[in-house]
């Protein structure tokens, strides 16, 4: 499908979702998801094959999981298209905000370490929605007017969108200015991660944010989005810094401070299966290489 039709069917499912009541809008993302597993079978199997090996689960658990996930991203896009700052307060939770507070109190910044789960959209949102100075590392799409649209959307909920990828100087100025910057990690960067278990798997994980952090000395904090179950509230869980002075030591490698980051994840993934991404080739460069075994 090329940009312009693409962008002519996202634009059009944009003003469908729009046009509906919340609830249904959410409701009519879940249907649109389900629809897209069932007719792209073959990315939908090769997810299944990463569910099997990654949970040592069988090939019919593996399905209801993948399933799942591919409605929980209809439901996520429904919500993101149709988020702002007073539906992200009404449905969402906070679990552990004492350790946010703590950390922006430093004024070092914050950097909330998350995964592709649950709906990581509407929880930075969220957190803007309460009044924190919040920032998401922006998201490249092949179609620009498609990254405009997704930094649009931030920006009506009070989000900033720090550059059109990772703009290390503009991450770095929002966290001297004491912010809170949002990074995925859960993210193949190929030959420019380490090499460390996710999903008890190895995968190349970026650690760039990580050591932007410890020179700067702001803390790293875990933070998931999860949703009770197919409805349209969350429960945003803070988890408490992996250090206790928010960030790795100096003598701590790279592989060993993401290793921390990816456990946690890896936890979170397991609890709430049907909640990740698993349409996402995690795990490909290193599958290419030849290295797939686990620990």
């Amino acid at each position: 499908m090329n940009n312009d039709r693409s962008w002519r069917l996202v634009d059009g499912l944009r003003r469908l979702l729009r046009a509906l009541p919340y609830r249904w809008s959410v409701k009519t993302g879940a249907l649109l998801g389900r629809v897209l597993w069932f007719a792209s079978r073959g990315k939908v199997d090769e997810a299944e094959r990463r569910c099997v090996r990654a949970l040592q689960v069988g090939v019919t658990e593996a399905r209801r999981i993948v399933r799942a996930s591919y409605a929980n991203l209809g439901r996520s896009v429904a919500e993101f298209i149709s988020m702002d700052g007073r539906k992200a307060g009404r449905f969402v939770e906070f679990r552990g905000e004492e350790y946010l507070k703590e950390a922006l109190a430093r004024g070092r910044g914050v950097v909330l370490i998350s995964a592709h789960l649950g709906n990581w959209e509407l929880g930075a949102a969220a957190v803007a929605a309460k009044g924190y100075p919040m920032n998401a590392i922006g998201t490249d799409q092949r179609d620009d007017r498609i990254t405009d649209l997704i930094i649009q959307s931030r920006a009506g909920s009070g989000v900033t969108t720090v550059g059109k990828g990772f703009d290390l100087k503009a991450a770095i100025r929002c966290l001297k200015k004491g912010e809170a910057l949002a990074i995925l990690i859960d993210q193949d960067v190929r030959d420019k991660g380490v090499i460390i278990p996710f999903l008890g798997l190895p995968a190349s994980t970026p650690y760039g944010p990580v050591k932007m952090a410890a020179r700067l000395k702001s803390t790293l904090l875990p933070v998931f989005m999860i949703r009770r179950g197919s409805s349209v509230y969350h429960d945003l869980h803070f988890l408490p810094s992996p250090w206790e002075k928010g960030y790795p030591e100096e003598d701590e490698s790279m592989e060993e401070a993401m290793t921390r980051l990816n456990d946690e994840i890896s936890r979170f993934i397991r609890r709430y299966p049907g909640q990740w991404m698993w349409l996402y080739p995690r795990w490909a460069s290193v599958e290419k290489a030849g290295n797939v075994s686990g620990d």
